[in-house]
């Protein structure tokens, strides 16, 4: 993505691609949840003039939220949308259209595909331990360690029970330890493919041991190097 305004109007070196305008959205939609609101509605009314949504699809799918359309000679008509069914959200961004009505055809074939095809599970929550992890030198020896925000994957249907979590931590741990630090990582394969991965975090502070239990550490560590 390279922009050279902010009106999207044609430029040579003014481009983006299907996928950073998904990234985009999703940062919208997960970061402005309180802007995003505005992209819902179907029209409003100012200085007596009523101006009405150009996204088809808030009328012929409830839920259908958002987001965006476009339209230029170069690009088509363009379409960024976003629904949501039970707990499941999805983005679609269609590019290159004929119409307006073609926009919106495609991006329903998108969305249809995606919530029958698909589905979104939570593997793991917020600021819940996921794994221990010794600790050397500390006042306990032992450290939770979790996530920051809660890891979801959205994969075909049926393959849940396919996925694996492998995690990565530093090692040593050695105390201090501030609660946040990151101290590792967790990966969700599918079919040897990673699908999800976050940053392992400590998710309590752990002080210096006595001098007993530092040094008692430092000889194991300086015999296991």
């Amino acid at each position: 993505t390279n922009y050279m305004n902010a009106t999207g109007l044609p430029d040579p070196d003014h481009y983006t691609t299907a996928h950073d305008i998904a990234i985009l959205s999703a940062a919208l939609i997960r970061d402005f949840p309180e802007h995003y609101e505005w992209y819902s509605e179907k029209e409003y009314t100012y200085n007596g003039i009523t101006q009405h949504n150009r996204n088809k699809l808030l009328w012929r799918d409830n839920s259908v939220d958002g987001l965006k359309t476009g339209h230029t000679e170069e690009a088509g008509f363009c379409l960024a949308a976003s629904a949501k069914r039970g707990d499941m959200r999805l983005i679609s961004v269609v590019l290159g259209t004929r119409s307006e009505n073609a926009r919106a055809q495609e991006t329903q074939k998108l969305m249809n595909y995606g919530f029958r095809f698909f589905e979104t599970h939570q593997l793991y929550k917020a600021n819940t331990g996921i794994i221990d992890t010794k600790v050397w030198k500390g006042a306990t020896d032992q450290l939770a360690l979790g996530l920051t925000k809660p890891l979801s994957v959205t994969v075909p249907r049926g393959q849940y029970d396919q996925l694996e979590a492998t995690t990565n931590i530093q090692q040593p741990v050695i105390a201090p330890v501030t609660a946040g630090t990151v101290l590792g990582k967790v990966e969700i394969r599918l079919d040897d493919e990673v699908v999800a991965k976050q940053e392992l975090v400590a998710l309590n502070d752990v002080e210096q041991g006595s001098w007993w239990r530092r040094l008692i550490d430092e000889i194991m560590l300086w015999i296991w190097g």
